[in-house]
């Protein structure tokens, strides 16, 4: 299956160690700071938050270059739109754009790559918990977000075999005109189509078997992570980091 970025990429780091709660949190919270600042030396210091965070994920860089690059192309846009808009004043104004979605991006790959994707929905779960009073249900969204962010890699392990089972069959994806080549991907997403459909009846069947969604039961899951004063130490340093982005 090909490594996509909604799959954790296992390592040995105070990172990955964290709680995934704790780390919901500080992303959100930086989240927050990245757009709360207008200055280059708080911009300046968010970067260097974002690099002390990629250094002890241990995360390889070349990885989150790579990773990046639908955020490159959104960056250049909005420096140059900015740029030419309004001269000089502009200028400053599209970089603080564009840093903003180079950080926040990369900020949102490292919680991805840092984080198993099932930890992750009982960290979302747990921060959406107030929402019970309002009768939200709040385990159906966490589950069908998790769902849906793991089934990315297997559409794209789908995609890649019906593309293989295509360029068997001397399909023309690189030759040819427009037209040709259209008609042959045609032949790749029709295929496609069937095996993801076929996966989530598989899914659907699988879930009806175990009773989910019977009245009256809660979700509960086998290792339930506990909050000390290590999570609260961390989460109190983050919001401080965060706050002195946001004050420069």
């Amino acid at each position: 299956m090909p490594f996509s970025a909604t799959s954790a990429l296992r390592r040995t780091s105070p990172v990955h160690a964290c709680d995934a709660r704790v780390k919901l949190l500080l992303t959100c919270a930086y989240s927050v700071a990245l757009f709360a600042t207008a200055s280059v030396p708080g911009m300046a210091l968010c970067a260097l938050l974002l690099g002390a965070a990629v250094a002890a994920s241990r995360l390889p860089a070349t990885m989150l270059a790579r990773l990046l690059l639908p955020a490159y192309v959104l960056a250049a846009f909005a420096l140059l739109a900015n740029g030419f808009a309004a001269a000089s004043a502009g200028w400053l104004t599209g970089a603080l754009i564009a840093a903003r979605i180079l950080l926040l991006t990369a900020a949102s790959l490292v919680l991805t790559l840092s984080t198993a994707s099932a930890a992750l929905m009982g960290a979302l779960r747990w921060l959406l918990a107030p929402l019970r009073f309002l009768r939200v249900p709040v385990d159906d969204v966490a589950t069908t977000l998790s769902l849906a962010v793991r089934f990315i890699p297997l559409a794209a392990d789908e995609l890649s075999r019906v593309r293989a089972a295509q360029l068997a069959r001397c399909a023309p994806f690189a030759t040819g005109g427009v037209w040709r080549r259209l008609r042959a991907w045609s032949g790749v997403f029709a295929p496609l189509f069937v095996g993801l459909f076929r996966r989530a009846d598989a899914l659907s069947l699988a879930m009806d078997a175990r009773c989910y969604g019977a009245p009256g039961v809660r979700r509960t899951a086998l290792d339930e992570p506990r909050w000390t004063w290590r999570e609260t130490a961390v989460l109190a340093i983050g919001l401080l980091a965060c706050i002195a982005c946001v004050a420069l």
